[in-house]
């Protein structure tokens, strides 16, 4: 890396609870603990409740060398957990436990001041489901210098009206396609195709780049008026938990670093494919793996 990436990242952390154990997660903290990897300096804005959960939480982001400053201790909402499901191909589905401490993340003059200094701001749609996360949100969007959008849609936590004015406010959104295509519905899109519906929502949202994963099959990445593809690798999926956070980190590291976008789009592919082969959203990933990856591409 060039010059080191100041990133701030806005919503959630919390636990994913499976079956028989609990992992850290939550997909801000995800893709912060991914750009840290990678020669980042990061912050993150978030709450977390006064229990044993939250103390453990800011124990974690704190030996990854994540700032934790700007994350809030609520004394009268819990820490967030995640009950997540997972079917027989390893793709997850989960149940939010709601209120929890990052919905009532407040403003601050210290996460106002971070803002303003970072390169980038990454948010997402989770943690606008709340009014006061959503208006610190607002608040923030308007001192970001660069601002990403991960749409990360889980039902029945956002409303299209609020996706809509994320979107306005992004200059990058990250979809994967089913979300591009729920999104593009909802602004009135008579396109099929996905390239067609890209378009139109930057055009509509006056964004000029978004990038659409398609799971296995790889991504699309819309960069400068010019279409990049990437069609995936094949890997054994233990689960997918964080790997869209890992591609997203990894892009956007690589893009800022003024790499060629059709190799940071395979880079991020490779990294997102390989958190796939993990169970959990954050194992330890070596430049090594990352090379053999793009090595066969």
């Amino acid at each position: 890396m060039n010059k080191k990436l100041k990133a701030v990242c806005f919503g959630e952390i919390l636990f994913d609870v499976f079956l028989e154990h609990k992992k850290i997660g939550g997909a801000p903290l995800n893709v912060a603990s991914r750009i840290k990897s990678l020669g980042g300096d990061v912050s993150i804005i978030s709450a977390v409740g006064s229990n044993s959960n939250g103390r453990e939480l800011i124990a974690y982001i704190k030996d990854l060398g994540i700032n934790t400053k700007t994350i809030e201790i609520k004394n009268e909402y819990p820490t967030g957990m995640v009950n997540v499901i997972l079917n027989e191909k390893g793709n997850a589905s989960y149940d939010i436990h709601y209120p929890s401490a990052w919905d009532k993340i407040e403003p601050s003059v210290t996460n106002t001041s971070i803002v303003e200094e970072a390169d980038f701001f990454i948010y997402g749609s989770l943690a606008s489901r709340d009014a006061v996360s959503r208006n610190t949100l607002k608040q923030l969007l308007e001192v970001a210098n660069y601002k990403i959008f991960d749409v990360n849609l889980r039902v029945p936590h956002y409303t299209q009206k609020t996706l809509i004015d994320l979107m306005n406010d992004a200059n990058f959104i990250k979809f994967n396609d089913d979300e591009l295509f729920e999104i593009a519905g909802y602004l009135k899109s008579m396109h099929k195709s996905l390239e067609q519906n890209i378009k139109f929502i930057a055009k509509e949202t006056d964004t000029d780049a978004i990038c659409v994963t398609l799971g296995s099959h790889g991504a699309v990445l819309y960069w400068e008026n010019k279409f990049y593809y990437n069609c995936g690798f094949k890997v054994k999926v233990i689960d997918t938990v964080g790997s869209g956070d890992s591609f997203l980190a990894s892009l956007v590291v690589n893009l800022s670093d003024k790499k060629d976008p059709q190799y940071a789009l395979n880079f991020a592919c490779a990294v997102g494919a390989i958190v796939a082969q993990y169970e959990g959203a954050n194992p330890t990933i070596h430049q090594s793996e990352i090379d053999a990856f793009l090595n066969g591409f």
